[in-house]
């Protein structure tokens, strides 16, 4: 009996040896909202559900009738974010909101206060979608707006109190634009999906660099959409991606098509860290689809799409949050190492994944 628990004592050692090589290359943030899996869970998947679900729901502030498809980061020893108010009139715009914990939020009452570069008020016509990521000393905010058709606006901020709009980084139509978390050789990082005036029904992902957040090029496809059901039919770029020992971790969304419409799961890939256009590995399953009635039920039914992410590089522990049905705010979670396991042994790469992405 005593050799036997002594090679079940080394063996997992050795196992939390191997998984603990998978790293986040960031930094620390002790306080990051968390659940542990909940021992009933249903599915083998690496990605579980927050037990409390939606984490804001309908009517969340004056004025706004929904909130979801948004993004936080941690911001002095709290958390901030940037979120997609739906009017009651119907039109989307993003407004602030702070919180202590990451799952309980309080929203200014105005929208964000966009402005030019002389100081001006500049307000997009509508902006939605937002993504909100910091590199170096600025934190930059990125959603879809109308630039004479649907495009991506962006503005930085260093305090959460001034907020300067930049250059429009590309033409219409485009969309699901996320910046990198920082420079690669010495460029800013940015993924987008080329699309149409519509809903779209194709789309890839590509990367964009830039020297100077205002001139883009060096554009190159990163991945499109799979032969797997969930993603035949389009995809587009999720949270940030995160920076780890194996890769840039991607949570991205894929879209099929069914009789009642599109359904919107979450899918995961690891790029290459030095040339993101190059995938290393694709998930052929998806890592949460619209399962629960807030995912299922909405404005827009059968919506799960992951805006943002907030990570712990000591722990590995990461917390997804997603948009539900285009209603609600839900929370999932996952570790670095499990979550990167699950791709690698569920990875299926395409010839176009696997390239540098120009032709």
């Amino acid at each position: 009996m005593a050799d036997f628990i002594g090679r079940e004592y080394i063996i997992q050692i050795m196992e939390e040896q191997y998984m603990s090589e998978v790293r986040i290359i960031g930094a620390p943030v002790p306080n990051v909202p968390w659940q542990e899996r909940p021992e009933n869970m249903r599915t083998w998947m690496p990605v579980w559900r927050y037990s409390d679900n939606p984490v804001i729901g309908r009517n969340p502030a004056e004025g706004v009738a929904r909130i979801f498809n948004s993004a936080v980061i941690p911001y002095e020893g709290e958390f901030i974010g940037v979120f997609r108010g739906e009017q009651t009139n119907g039109i989307p715009y993003i407004y602030l909101g702070r919180s202590g914990d990451g799952i309980h939020w309080d929203f200014e009452k105005d929208k964000i206060p966009f402005q030019d570069e002389a100081g001006n008020d500049f307000m997009p016509l509508y902006a939605y979608d937002p993504r909100l990521v910091k590199v170096e000393d600025t934190y930059y905010i990125i959603w879809c707006q109308d630039f004479y058709g649907a495009s991506i606006g962006v503005a930085a901020t260093q305090d959460f109190k001034t907020f300067t709009r930049i250059e429009n980084p590309f033409l219409p139509f485009n969309r699901n634009a996320v910046l990198f978390p920082r420079k690669v050789n010495g460029k800013f990082l940015m993924l987008s999906r080329p699309s149409d005036s519509g809903h779209t029904p194709f789309g890839d992902i590509f990367v964009s660099e830039s020297a100077d957040m205002v001139y883009w090029g060096r554009h190159r496809h990163v991945m499109g959409k799979g032969n797997e059901w969930w993603q035949n039919v389009k995809i587009g770029g999720g949270a940030a991606p995160i920076e780890t020992s194996e890769g840039w971790l991607l949570f991205y969304h894929g879209v099929t098509g069914t009789c009642n419409g599109y359904v919107y799961s979450i899918g995961g890939a690891i790029l290459d860290l030095e040339e993101p256009s190059v995938v290393k590995y694709r998930c052929d399953t998806f890592l949460l689809t619209p399962e629960e009635w807030y995912e299922e039920r909405g404005f827009v039914p059968n919506v799960t799409f992951p805006c943002a992410t907030i990570h712990d590089s000591e722990t590995g522990k990461i917390t997804i949050y997603y948009g539900a049905a285009d209603t609600y705010v839900g929370l999932a979670f996952t570790k670095v190492d499990e979550v990167v396991a699950y791709i690698k042994d569920h990875s299926v790469v395409t010839e176009s994944d696997t390239e540098t992405g120009i032709r």
